[in-house]
C-alpha cells in the first residue's frame, strides 16, 4: 500500500489565504526520491508531487469529513496504484498560484480540470489522453430572459477566474471584439457567484455543462442556466513541466488504461453526474 499525504498544513483554511502551505518537505518536487518497503527490502521509488485545490466542488475539494476529495482527486489515487514506480503525494494551493508553483518545482504537475491554451502550451507540457472532455457556455440567472449568447453580454460584467481557460476566451473575445465584456476577475477569496449575479453585481459567467449543477438556489434546484452556443470544447489533461515528458508519457499509459478497463467512465458518473470522458468522435461512433 501507498502511504498518501496531504501536504497542506492546515486544509481547513485553504479557502482563507491563497497558498495552503505544505508538509516542509514538499516544496522540494520530486528532486529527493522516496523509500518505500515490500517486505523483501527498500525499493526506491520516485516521488511526484501533485497540486490541486480545495474550492472545486466535486472535482477537488474538502468533504464534511475533512478530507480531500473528487472526480481529480480520486482519479489521481487510482493512477498511482497502478504506476509502482511512483509515489503521488497532494499539495494544495489557490488556483491561481498552481502554474507558478509548477513553473518553480514546487510541484510536479497539476491536476485541475485543466485544458490547453496557447499562453500555457508556451509553458508547459500536456499529457496526450484527455481524462475529461467538456463544452463551455455563457452561464446566467436561470430567471434571465435577456441574455441568450456572448453577444448579448456587450457592455455587461461578465465574472472569472485569472489564469482559467474561460478567462482566456473571453481576453481574446474582448481582443476582438473593441473590449465588448467587462471581464471581473475573482479575487481568489470564497464569492459566492449565485449571489454576485442575483444581486446584479455581475451579470454572467461562463461554465462547463456539468458544473452548472453546482450552483444551487434556495429551492436546490440550479440557480443558473447555460444559454447559446457551446463557445470552448475543452480536453481536460494534466499540466507538467517541459523537462516531464517520461512522467507525462507513463501517466498516458495508465489513463488508457482506465479509460479501456470503464474505471474513468464510472468515476465520472459518480463524481460529475455522467460520463463525461468520451471525445465528440467516441461518442458519436458509440450511438
Amino acid at each position: 500500500m501507498k502511504k498518501w499525504g496531504l501536504l497542506s498544513a492546515t486544509l481547513l483554511l485553504a479557502l482563507a489565504v491563497t497558498a495552503c502551505g505544505s508538509n516542509g518537505g514538499g516544496d522540494k518536487g520530486s528532486s529527493e526520491p522516496a523509500k518505500s518497503g515490500n517486505g523483501n527490502g527498500a525499493v526506491q521509488v520516485k516521488k511526484i508531487i501533485v497540486g490541486t485545490g480545495t474550492q472545486f466542488p466535486n472535482v477537488c475539494f474538502i468533504d464534511e469529513n475533512g478530507k480531500l476529495t473528487g472526480f481529480d482527486v480520486e482519479l489521481v489515487k487510482e493512477l498511482d496504484k497502478r504506476l509502482p514506480e511512483y509515489e503521488f503525494e497532494f499539495k494544495t494551493l489557490d488556483f491561481t498560484n498552481l502554474q507558478l508553483s509548477l513553473e518553480t518545482n514546487k510541484i510536479d504537475f497539476i491536476a485541475h480540470q485543466m485544458e490547453k491554451n496557447p499562453e500555457r502550451e508556451e509553458k508547459f507540457l500536456f499529457n496526450k489522453v484527455p481524462y475529461n472532455i467538456f463544452l463551455s457556455r455563457i452561464a446566467v440567472d436561470k430567471n434571465d430572459t435577456t441574455i441568450n449568447s456572448i453577444d448579448d453580454l456587450k457592455g455587461k460584467k461578465i465574472y472569472t477566474t485569472p489564469t482559467s481557460n474561460q478567462a482566456y476566451f473571453l481576453e481574446q473575445y474582448n481582443k476582438q471584439h473593441n473590449n465588448a465584456l467587462n471581464i471581473v476577475y475573482s479575487s481568489g477569496g470564497a464569492n459566492d457567484l449565485v449571489s454576485l449575479i442575483q444581486n446584479k453585481r455581475v451579470d454572467a459567467t461562463m461554465q462547463t455543462d456539468f458544473s452548472i449543477n453546482f450552483y444551487p438556489g434556495a429551492d436546490g434546484k440550479p440557480a443558473l442556466k447555460n444559454v447559446g452556443d457551446p463557445l470552448i470544447q475543452s480536453e481536460v489533461l494534466f499540466v507538467f513541466r517541459k523537462d516531464s515528458q517520461e512522467l507525462a508519457d507513463n501517466i498516458d499509459k495508465v489513463i488508457q488504461e482506465v479509460k479501456d478497463d470503464g474505471t474513468l467512465a464510472k468515476l465520472s458518473v459518480q463524481w460529475l453526474g455522467q460520463d463525461y470522458t468520451k471525445t465528440l468522435d467516441e461518442a458519436t461512433a458509440g450511438k
